[in-house]
């Protein structure tokens, strides 16, 4: 199993690493509209083309090739977007809904994730810790816990009300943000024209995705014209 830091690893690029991940918006438009039906506007697709080219111009001075690095990720890039589509599928509230997907997700995750920690001996270690009477590693612990779960939540919530590629445009428009604040914090980015162009090239057109999607959620929805009815559906 291929877990993404291992695919960091294999790549041995960051700024390739993010703009693989990226392809995963592209991915999640395309089996929203195979999948589930829905059509998105020029402007739209637009924006999402503009997120993945910024993301390319940013990466542009690392490009980096792995034949073997590039096929896990776009793996987990085809995964993660079909994950995110089925996701919002069985969320309709004729299928299992977002109460119902938490909970058979954790449920069918209990087995391999334990079938895996134990393989890979993370289990044994986990048992032999010397930390589990440590009242503020506990602490720690839980709160970790209850983040995770708060994101899981979070992420279904975003999916529920709005679409899997929003949840995704999202996704990397919070990685951008991080960019932004690892430029003023922690002193450990290194200026490049060509990446901070890109990064503004993405954000715009995440922010740009953000307008549109707002835009069409808060038009008033046309009145019907009851005299154009038929006469079984007039009120």
């Amino acid at each position: 199993m291929v877990f993404p830091h291992q695919l960091f690893l294999e790549l041995d690029s960051l700024p390739m690493f993010t703009v693989l991940r990226k392809f995963t918006i592209p991915l999640t438009l395309l089996l929203e509209a195979i999948i589930l039906g829905k059509q998105y506007s020029l402007s739209i697709i637009l924006s999402v083309l503009a997120i993945v080219l910024g993301a390319f111009i940013a990466a542009g001075s690392d490009l980096t090739f792995n034949w073997e690095g590039y096929v896990f990720v776009f793996l987990n890039d085809i995964f993660t977007a079909a994950n995110g589509v089925y996701t919002k599928q069985k969320m309709d509230p004729k299928e299992l809904g977002k109460y119902g997907v938490l909970f058979y997700n954790a449920c069918f995750m209990l087995i391999p994730t334990v079938i895996i920690s134990v393989s890979t001996g993370d289990f044994q270690q986990a048992t032999e810790f010397s930390h589990w009477k440590n009242v503020l590693f506990i602490v720690q612990f839980l709160l970790s816990c209850l983040l995770g779960f708060l994101l899981m939540y979070s992420t279904a919530l975003c999916s529920y009300y709005n679409s899997a590629l929003t949840t995704a445009v999202v996704g990397a428009i919070k990685n951008v943000s991080v960019a932004y604040i690892g430029m003023l914090v922690g002193g450990d980015y290194i200026f490049s024209l060509l990446n901070f162009i890109g990064l503004n090239i993405c954000m715009a057109g995440g922010l740009r995705y953000s307008f549109l999607t707002l835009s069409s959620q808060s038009k008033p929805k046309q009145p019907v014209d009851e005299e154009s009815l038929p006469l079984d559906l007039k009120s």
